[in-house]
């Protein structure tokens, strides 16, 4: 008889060997790899499936603590390593680790698709609703009614014969996202722009050549190399005077992942995400057509405060007006400037944002680079919290955490000495991370079963310029704003004071409102006196001078014209897509964002662009039929900072105490344990208007629209 070696500890049962099998604390990245991915899945789908089949048992009461509490507890695990491994894929991708993804991604999207297609288990919270619904407190009341409702949109009602073609929906949809954000990656990973002649970097700034000779240095060659990652791609095309140096990164920044990505240097034919982006557009209608509804936009709202797509195109339609007299100046201002100043007969694409940032430099006699010399990253960091710490009375500390980088790292937030939340901070774009910046939920807030409370964890993500050589990181101004953004989102999860993990922190918000808090936080990085406490040269400490601050103000609605109807143009062809487009129909995806640009914009699309192949957020980030809540929250956000505003006409600063602890109590703690526009009406005592969206943005307000979609839905 063998005797079994039990000295090393089974990889798929022991949390020590296993570490996504740990949930006792925060994620062990040091110690997680790819060939943990599947033993772990392998046990958490197993305690999630046994207990749904329990709770949906017929012996099972139909009470809260046995359906709805017990199926929290049993699907945290598998919800929190899930989310690891997205996250590390994201973030810190390798084969391996992309390998292990696609592999469990099926088994994963199956098991969440059996769930909300589980008629037994939507009977019990059916059951749950008729027994204590008319008891229970508002916030349980909100879980129940999101949880009846998720239970609808996700095929619970739909006849036996239909369910599995259903769950083979969400299972093929969930592949193909993660393939379009692969391929994105991997085309942008894939170009490198290798430059010998010094005389082509004339304009660029000292730190982007500094950047781009390390780069190339690190990769064994001569000379400089830039990528298609923004930080490396962006001041390019804003400041180098070679010509054909902007048109080369230019034409294959907007190739990305289509059929010319071979073509311009982006390796593979098969990272073209045309034929994705059909079948996905195709998948998704017939979703919809399954639960019965007339397109995938009105299943995407179905969850969202905008009431339908003809809701939310009259609202982008009438924004497109309202800014196209003011776009239509911008252009006119801009190509005439070419063409007297900078002897551009016609303004080609790669051309736009150099003139820009060249009238930018002549009418407010500033620039970017400039301003960027201000904004080191430990200042920015430092003033950033010390400015949470005024608003909501919390304090931020360092913490310790593993990281999945070095250049990562974690902080605490505390109140009175208690622990409120936690997070992690990724600034710097690297190989291997996808491009963007994005907060993430690390952990949610939730009360235990032994009384004590979970403090949530955030992932706050950025793709910064790294620090060259022994400067620190500088950040744009433009920077800045992404960072205040994400913290906004940060704020939102992490000071929630909800106890009920569906409805805490951003979960159970409508998509279209979620926007609001980081939008929100925008607005302070325009404001004097939290400038100064943002600001110090990265040479001699002293703060941003106030003859500079002054000129950024004048030039902040620089532009905005164009600006605006760049958004109308990514959310129209968003919300066309998701109603009345024919994925099988011989119109592409390209050519009807064509026809979109040419209706909204005054700017010609260019015959290379093949931007919806990049177009991240709504083929492979949460967003199909809902970016255009970045507009529909701006309205909210504008109005609630304007609170803010009347705050400082009346004690001589933004930075209020008194306003900030009405916007965190009315806000921030209630996440989404109740509806959006209540939470707003409760902080500013009426409906939203669209007047402090237009007055930031340098427009006026005579009605119409905009004004109805603001007091209707948003």
């Amino acid at each position: 008889m063998t005797t079994p070696d039990n000295s090393h500890p089974d990889p798929v049962q022991d949390p020590q060997a296993n570490p996504l099998l740990d949930g006792a604390g925060l994620p062990r990245f040091a110690d997680i790899r790819a060939e943990h991915v599947s033993p772990a899945l392998d046990v958490l789908l197993a305690a999630a499936r046994e207990a749904v089949a329990t709770a949906s048992a017929p012996q099972t009461p139909a009470r809260w603590d046995t359906v709805i509490d017990a199926l929290q507890m049993a699907m945290e695990p598998l919800g929190r390593a899930w989310s690891v491994v997205g996250h590390l894929s994201s973030v810190a991708d390798t084969p391996a680790l992309r390998a292990a993804h696609a592999e469990n991604l099926p088994r994963v999207t199956e098991f969440y698709a059996g769930v909300g297609q589980n008629l037994a288990l939507y009977e019990k919270y059916k059951a749950i609703d008729a027994a204590v619904g008319a008891r229970l407190t508002p916030t349980r009341r909100k879980v129940l009614d999101d949880s009846l409702r998720d239970f609808r949109l996700s095929g619970a009602e739909l006849p036996e014969a239909q369910k599995p073609r259903f769950a083979e929906l969400q299972e093929r949809q969930a592949s193909l996202s993660k393939d379009f954000s692969d391929h994105v990656l991997d085309a942008t990973n894939a170009f490198a722009l290798y430059v010998t002649d010094a005389a082509e970097l004339v304009g660029l700034p000292e730190d982007a050549v500094a950047a781009a000779r390390q780069a190339a240095q690190t990769a064994e060659r001569e000379g400089w190399k830039f990528t298609l990652h923004f930080p490396s791609y962006f001041p390019v095309i804003q400041y180098a005077e070679h010509r054909p140096l902007r048109e080369a990164i230019y034409r294959a920044y907007v190739s990305r992942a289509s059929e010319l990505s071979p073509e311009f240097g982006q390796g593979k034919a098969e990272w073209d995400n045309t034929d994705i982006m059909r079948e996905q557009l195709a998948l998704r209608a017939e979703e919809a057509r399954m639960l019965g509804l007339g397109s995938y936009a009105d299943l995407s709202l179905a969850a969202k405060m905008a009431e339908s797509p003809s809701q939310v195109i009259d609202f982008l339609d009438d924004i497109a007006q309202r800014a196209r007299p003011f776009a239509q100046a911008d252009w006119e201002a801009l190509s005439g400037f070419a063409r007297d100043h900078l002897g551009f007969a016609t303004l080609q694409p790669w051309d736009i944002a150099f003139a820009a940032e060249k009238l930018r430099q002549q009418r407010y006699a500033f620039s970017e680079n400039e301003v960027k010399q201000y904004f080191p990253e430990a200042k920015v960091l430092g003033g950033l919290f010390g400015l949470i710490e005024k608003l909501f009375g919390v304090s931020i500390r360092p913490d310790d955490a593993p990281v999945w980088h070095p250049d990562v790292r974690f902080f605490r937030v505390e109140s009175a000495g208690r622990l409120l939340a936690q997070f992690y901070l990724d600034p710097y774009a690297r190989e291997g991370k996808r491009g963007g910046a994005w907060m993430d939920d690390a952990r949610s807030r939730r009360r235990r079963a032994d009384g004590s409370v979970q403090t949530p964890v955030a992932y706050l993500v950025c793709n910064f310029s790294p620090p060259v050589g022994d400067k620190p990181a500088l950040f744009t101004h433009d920077e800045v704003v992404t960072l205040f953004h994400e913290f906004g989102h940060g704020l939102h999860h992490m000071l929630t004071q909800v106890d009920e993990m569906a409805v805490s922190g951003i979960n159970g918000v409508e998509w279209d409102a979620v926007e609001l808090p980081s939008q929100f936080m925008e607005n302070f990085c325009w404001e004097w006196d939290v400038i100064q406490t943002l600001s110090g040269h990265v040479d001699t400490g002293a703060p941003l001078p106030r003859v500079l601050f002054d000129k950024m103000i004048a030039a902040k609605n620089f532009q905005s014209g164009l600006g605006t109807l760049r958004q109308v143009v990514f959310s129209m062809l968003d919300m066309r897509i998701h109603t009345d487009y024919d994925a099988h129909a011989e119109q592409t995806v390209n050519a009807l964002a064509r026809e979109i640009n040419a209706r909204y914009h005054v700017i010609e699309q260019s015959p290379v662009s093949r931007w919806p192949n990049s177009f991240s957020h709504i083929f492979s980030g949460g967003y199909a039929a809902g970016y255009y809540s970045y507009k529909w929250a701006e309205v909210l956000s504008a109005d609630a900072y304007s609170a803010f505003e009347e705050a400082a006409r009346a004690h001589g600063s933004v930075v209020d105490a008194a306003t900030g602890q009405r916007y965190r109590t009315e806000i921030l703690e209630v996440g989404g344990s109740r509806a959006a526009m209540a939470s707003f009406k409760a902080f500013r005592g009426r409906e939203p208007s669209i007047d402090a969206l237009l007055r930031h943005n340098g427009m006026s307000a005579p009605g119409g629209a905009a004004d109805a979609a603001a007091g209707a839905a948003t």
